[in-house]
């Protein structure tokens, strides 16, 4: 367990590895800072460890972007308990995160990006709009509930002011293309698509595609965009 002076300079020395941090839980430290550091949170049902996010943040590091994952507090319990159960209010998971960013930019030289995975990129975006960030990275963003596409999860975003870039594959249920074409989203927001991908990007053998593929184009475009706007 390590205060976050001393995981502070862990990070910036380029120390890879899994540490707990007091009063807030684990955080996995991957990469080095090339190009750029993203504290990266995690979907509803799935945490740090779900092979998905293991490959994007393999991938990220072989890009240039060191990654600081943490977990939700619910999560970890739903680990221990060994019994799924929803999240708390968004707003509360809100709250977690600035714990997060708050402890890690007061120690490092300069505060991380925010970003996650579906519902943990949803989070990130609100802690962005209620206490500014320096960019946002949102893979698979939960524009809306599957199947409901009138039900947007878009109030939030005109406050949008950061760089902010949303990775999303061509099916994913949660926003398609063709639906997400129809949005009026900030001028901050760039959309990368990936091709025939859905909600974890995967694609459909015909494509001619395959996840690892579309994971890595990922990885390059958010290391292009942070370095870009950082």
């Amino acid at each position: 367990m390590l205060d976050a002076a001393a995981l502070a300079r862990s990070i910036e020395a380029g120390e890879q590895g899994r540490w707990w941090l007091d009063a807030l839980g684990p955080l996995q430290v991957e990469g080095e800072c090339r190009l750029g550091r993203l504290l990266l949170t995690h979907g509803a049902g799935a945490g740090q460890d779900s092979a998905f996010l293991v490959a994007l943040r393999q991938a990220l590091a072989q890009a240039g972007i060191q990654t600081l994952a943490m977990e939700f507090a619910y999560l970890r319990r739903m680990r221990h308990e060994g019994r799924r159960r929803p999240p708390p209010r968004v707003e509360r998971l809100v709250d977690e995160l600035a714990g997060w960013r708050d402890t890690l930019a007061e120690h490092l030289a300069t505060p991380p990006w925010l970003g996650g995975k579906s519902m943990g990129g949803r989070v990130a975006s609100m802690l962005a709009v209620r206490d500014g960030a320096p960019g946002l990275v949102l893979c698979g963003y939960p524009f809306h509930p599957p199947r409901r596409p009138a039900t947007l999860r878009l109030d939030h975003w005109p406050a949008l002011a950061c760089p902010t870039l949303v990775v999303q594959g061509e099916r994913d249920p949660f926003g398609t293309r063709q639906e997400v074409a129809d949005y009026d989203l900030p001028a901050v927001a760039e959309l990368q698509w990936l091709a025939d991908g859905e909600h974890d990007w995967r694609p459909r053998r015909r494509s001619g595609h395959d996840q690892a593929s579309l994971i890595r184009q990922a990885a390059c475009g958010i290391a292009g965009f942070m370095q870009c706007h950082g």
